[in-house]
Order: C-alpha cells, then sequence, then structure tokens
C-alpha cells in the first residue's frame, strides 16, 4: 500500500499526528530530565579538563624555555669567562698604555657579562621553581576533575542504560510520525515548541482554557477547534490547539446535581374538610 502524501492529510489526521509526535517528544524529555545536570557537569569538567591540559602544556613550555634560556648563558659564561683570561695573559705582553687600557676595558665588559648572565640565570630558576609550583597545583587539580569526571560519567551511563532502550523505540516513533507530517507544517511546529518552556507546542483545551499558558479561549474559537476544519493557534502563547477528544482525552463533564422535587401538599382537601366539620359543627348546634 503506498504511502499517503502528508499533503494529503487532513486537519484532524494532522492534529492527530501532531499530539502522537507532542506525546513521543514528551516522553523523550521526561527521559532527558531524569539526567537531571549531569550532562551538564560532564560537558563542564571536560572543558575544565581540556584547560587544564593547555595549561600544563603552557606551563610545561615555559619551564622549558627557561632551561634552555639557563644553558644559553652558561655557555655565554664559558666563553666569557675564556675571554676574560685570553685578556689576562695578553696584558703579560702589552706594549703601551693603550692596549693595556684597551685590554682592561674588555676584561671588564666580559666580566659584567659573566655577573649579567649570573643574574639572569638566577631569575630563570626562580621562574621555573615558580612555574613547577603551578605545575604541579594544575596537575593535581587535573587529577581530582579526572576523578570527578567518571564519576559523573559512570552515573550517566547508568541512567542512560536504563533509558536508552525506551529512548530509542520513542525516537524511531517520532521520526516515523515526523515523516507523516507536512514539512511546513512540522517546521513550525517544532519552532513553537523550541520557543515553549515546557515543550509543548500542542495542547489541548482544558476547561475552556489553553493547555499550555491557560488563558481562557473564548466559546466561538472553542467551536473552531472542535470541528476540526482548520489548524487553530492560541492567541496568547502560539501553541497548536486541539480538541480533547481527537487527543483521546476523556472531558470532564460538569456534575448535575439533581434537586429533589418537593411535593406541594394540596391545601384545597385541608379547606373543604374544615369547611365540612365546620358544617357539621353547626348542625350540631342547631
Amino acid at each position: 500500500m503506498a504511502k499517503k502524501d502528508p499533503t494529503d492529510l487532513s486537519v484532524e489526521e494532522k492534529l492527530k499526528t501532531l499530539f502522537q509526535l507532542q506525546t513521543a517528544l514528551s516522553s523523550i524529555d521526561e527521559k532527558k530530565a531524569l539526567r537531571g545536570e549531569l550532562p551538564l557537569e560532564v560537558e563542564d569538567l571536560d572543558a575544565e579538563i581540556e584547560g587544564l591540559t593547555t595549561r600544563i602544556e603552557r606551563i610545561q613550555n615555559d619551564v622549558d624555555e627557561y632551561e634552555r634560556a639557563i644553558s644559553q648563558k652558561r655557555g655565554e659564561i664559558i666563553e666569557a669567562q675564556a675571554s676574560v683570561d685570553r685578556y689576562k695573559n695578553q696584558l703579560n705582553d702589552v706594549r703601551n698604555n693603550r692596549e693595556y687600557d684597551t685590554l682592561s676595558k674588555e676584561i671588564e665588559f666580559q666580566t659584567l657579562e659573566i655577573e649579567l648572565c649570573n643574574k639572569k640565570i638566577n631569575d630563570a630558576q626562580k621562574r621555573i621553581a615558580e612555574r613547577n609550583a603551578d605545575l604541579e597545583g594544575a596537575k593535581a587539580l587535573l587529577t581530582e576533575k579526572q576523578a570527578d569526571l567518571e564519576v559523573k560519567r559512570s552515573e550517566l551511563d547508568e541512567i542512560m542504560d536504563e533509558t536508552r532502550v525506551e529512548e530509542e523505540k520513542l525516537r524511531e516513533k517520532a521520526k516515523e510520525l515526523e515523516a507523516k507530517i507536512d514539512p511546513r507544517l512540522l517546521t513550525s511546529f517544532k519552532r513553537i515548541r523550541k520557543n515553549a518552556r515546557n515543550g509543548l507546542g500542542i495542547v489541548y483545551v482544558q476547561r475552556d482554557a489553553c493547555g499550555g499558558c491557560f488563558n481562557k479561549i473564548p466559546p466561538q474559537r472553542q467551536l473552531d477547534i472542535k470541528m476540526h476544519k482548520k489548524i487553530i493557534v492560541c492567541e496568547y502563547c502560539g501553541r497548536i490547539l486541539i480538541d480533547p477528544e481527537l487527543a483521546g482525552i476523556k472531558s470532564e463533564k460538569p456534575v448535575v446535581v439533581e434537586e429533589k422535587k418537593v411535593r406541594k401538599r394540596s391545601t384545597t382537601g385541608i379547606r373543604k374538610t374544615s369547611n365540612s366539620k365546620k358544617a357539621t359543627d353547626a348542625s350540631d348546634m342547631i
């Protein structure tokens, strides 16, 4: 049997299918609600762990950079010390004051270079100590967050395992229902559902009011909803409205209390009796 084109469905069939889809989606939302804040907590922990991992890498790179700088400065110290030793040896062979002054300045300059390199090495070592302390703190925090993530993820997996089969069935059912609905109507329904706080895109009339926002619906509009001639939305919240009977909900009929008819006793007989009694008494007196 060929599938019916969604555009060929009557308004009643469209509304009924939409309500069935809403029921399936609401059930899926309930399953998600069982997970609570766990998915968000797991997501946040994943982001924190990723940030901590990046921070640890950056700190480690800083430490490596400082160590390379220290190694370079130590090499410069060795070269400067070699220059100082060479210039000192050359002082023994100077022939005039000018050469002596030049060599003395070179020795002084190289000595200052050695002192500057030593200062930079000390500064770098202090920075390495500070960064290593930061590194240890970040690693400890990473270990703590990873343990939290493992606990939260196991809790989430346990909850998901309990609802996975049923949720998959509901998703398959929702997919089948969506295929039966006109694409334009489905898009509108999804947009309404997305904007609705409780995720309801279609609701049935409850006690003469919208089942979503609970605002009163005029009688004429209720009659139009029961007629199933066109798709009607709530003028307050924009949700699609459906007749309770079409949604498979038994409407609550007001309970009518029957008043017992109080039977009035006829006073005519009483009057007649009383008159006849008076007449009898009068005849007795005669």
